[in-house]
């Protein structure tokens, strides 16, 4: 015997609206908290050098050593500099310099990926070879002692090394999917109908690597946020260019766990540790959005107000049961749209 349910009315969405934010909806929570960590550093990037209280790098030898107060939110270094102000511009610099690194270290992974993986013989045989030998290489020792001997000042020797070392990782993720991708039906297809083996790329290969060379990118950022902090703090990047590197390098130079001044290395500190989180975040959202076992494994359809997933039993739902829910649930599903659309349901039956 059939069972009817009476559901509330569906809204209907207008279908430009549904379009622009299709995207944002098949989005995990993790990625969108990634998102809005991000966008808050990269909010603060774009404005903080021009919201800075003070000069980051003058000098007021009577205030040194200063708490945070209302003069210094984030308190002063030991030469009496502002260290907000310090925090507003090294965010800035440590952006641009890991996108740089990212964007470079990406072009160089798509290109020897999609190539190796593509022409195949001669020409994968070496581009895999070559990926090899940089992924054996012992990345920070190799760094420190290339820019140890690299003439030059400023962020552009670490951005080179840096792209320079850190694109095999991505080389050979692309390969391999480039490989997997070459023998689809629709690449023989179009090989078939006479493209060249440069159209077969743009417009057949790299279409389907999107997500793949996103997370791609997204991953290159991760390392070039952490390197690079690792070589300031090492004191192998330019000392006069702040970023949050610098900082936490100047206040290991000057003792600040020594003299218990927390307000100099713990901003910087959180400020590497949310910025390299949100990335992390959004690089499992894009795995997730890529890869449709891992979006089916983290979604699941939601019955009986519990989320079951696809490896959870068949649930078996009782017809005109109330949902069991807890007191923060119950009190968080008051202020809820199903919570109206149910009041709305309920109000159109008892006038029936």
């Amino acid at each position: 015997m059939a069972v009817a349910f009476n559901l509330p009315e569906a809204i209907e969405i207008p279908r430009e609206k549904r379009r622009r934010f299709a995207f944002w909806h098949q989005l995990s929570t993790k990625a969108k908290a990634g998102v809005y960590i991000i966008g808050v550093f990269v909010i603060v990037g774009i404005i903080g050098p021009y919201i800075a209280p003070y000069d980051p790098s003058r000098q007021v030898p009577t205030a040194a050593i200063a708490a945070p107060s209302a003069a210094h939110l984030l308190g002063t270094t030991s030469f009496g500099q502002d260290i907000l102000s310090q925090l507003l511009v090294g965010v800035r610099a440590t952006l641009v310099l890991s996108l740089l690194v990212g964007l470079i270290a990406t072009t160089l992974s798509v290109i020897i990926g999609i190539s190796a993986g593509f022409l195949g013989g001669w020409a994968d045989e070496g581009l895999s070879l070559l990926s090899n030998v940089f992924l054996v290489l012992p990345s920070l020792p190799l760094l420190i002692v290339l820019l140890g001997y690299l003439p030059g000042h400023g962020d552009t020797p670490t951005i080179l090394v840096l792209s320079f070392l850190g694109w095999p990782w991505g080389a050979r993720v692309i390969r391999a999917q480039t490989l997997s991708i070459r023998q689809r039906d629709f690449v023989a297809a179009a090989r078939e109908t006479g493209d060249s083996a440069w159209r077969l790329i743009f417009f057949e290969v790299m279409p389907n690597e999107v997500s793949l060379i996103a997370a791609s990118f997204v991953s290159t950022v991760i390392y070039a946020i952490g390197t690079s902090v690792a070589l300031a703090f090492l004191g192998l990047a330019d000392e006069n260019s702040w970023t949050l590197g610098t900082i936490l390098y100047w206040a290991g130079s000057q003792s600040a766990l020594q003299a218990n001044a927390w307000w100099w290395f713990v901003p910087p500190g959180v400020c590497v540790a949310a910025l390299a989180a949100g990335l992390v975040l959004l690089n499992f959202g894009i795995d997730e959005l890529g890869n449709p076992r891992l979006r089916d494994a983290a979604g699941g359809s939601r019955i009986g107000g519990r989320r079951w997933r696809p490896a959870d039993p068949t649930p078996v739902v009782i017809a005109g049961a109330p949902i069991q829910r807890g007191r923060v649930a119950r009190f968080l599903h008051g202020f809820s749209r199903a919570s109206a659309l149910e009041a709305r349901a309920t109000t159109r039956r008892e006038l029936r």
